[in-house]
């Protein structure tokens, strides 16, 4: 999802992220994502080749995005040192706290966690304490989570079901019999993507062209 919203919001920049870890660290991702969301203008090079150049970009980044987020030192679950080591869990951390200020409406999915272990140098040796990493939170999820007509069916209704499934197989039948097709169920003949995309087709009016896509798909990977 942070990848995909990434490469969309940077896509006229015409830059990639492949991979968090190996693509955010010498900021210069940052740098674009930050000037391109919040407008601001950061007074440092747009490149930066060397360890000690990076280490002082990504200083003056995420001091104006603890500013811009009004966040206090205490608050930070990142640092400059974790972003420039490629640490994932604190670059998750940045970008979901970025994204939960300038896009609030993005699908973040909540309660994303990841086992980790804390390992301490003691007297003894290493001490290892496994604990759990919260990405995000219940509390600004942007899920809807009130049920519609559908789940209100499952739930209180299942006995009306089939005559849903009916009146949807009509539906179906209508438009791509037309192609002269025929679907008997809805589960498994939607399930390789095919009579959809017809469908789809049918409804909007227009041609698919059949190298887009598999009209006989033998795979998973055909039917994805």
């Amino acid at each position: 999802l942070l990848i995909d919203w990434i490469n969309t919001t940077l896509k006229e920049e015409h830059i990639i992220v492949k991979n968090l870890e190996e693509d955010l660290y010498d900021g210069l991702v940052l740098h674009h994502l930050l000037e391109n969301l919040g407008s601001l203008k950061l007074d440092v090079d747009k490149i930066a080749l060397t360890e000690k150049k990076q280490r002082q970009k990504l200083s003056v980044i995420l001091e104006a995005v603890a500013k811009c987020l009004q966040l206090e030192e205490s608050q930070l679950k990142w640092s400059v040192e974790s972003i420039l080591t490629k640490d994932l869990l604190s670059t998750l951390h940045l970008l979901v706290a970025i994204a939960k200020h300038f896009k609030p409406n993005l699908a973040m999915p909540s309660n994303v966690q990841v086992e980790t272990i804390i390992i301490e140098n003691t007297s003894r040796g290493l001490k290892t304490t496994p604990a759990i990493e919260y990405i995000t939170e219940n509390n600004y999820c942007c899920f809807h989570t009130e049920n519609d007509a559908f789940d209100e069916l499952f739930s209180r209704a299942p006995d009306k079901l089939d005559a849903v499934k009916k009146v949807f197989l009509q539906f179906v039948n209508q438009h791509v019999g037309k192609l002269g097709l025929s679907v008997k169920d809805i589960e498994c003949q939607f399930a390789d993507g095919v009579i959809l995309l017809l469908l789809i087709g049918q409804l909007e009016g227009y041609f698919l062209n059949l190298r887009d896509f598999f009209l006989t798909p033998t795979s998973t990977t055909e039917m994805v």
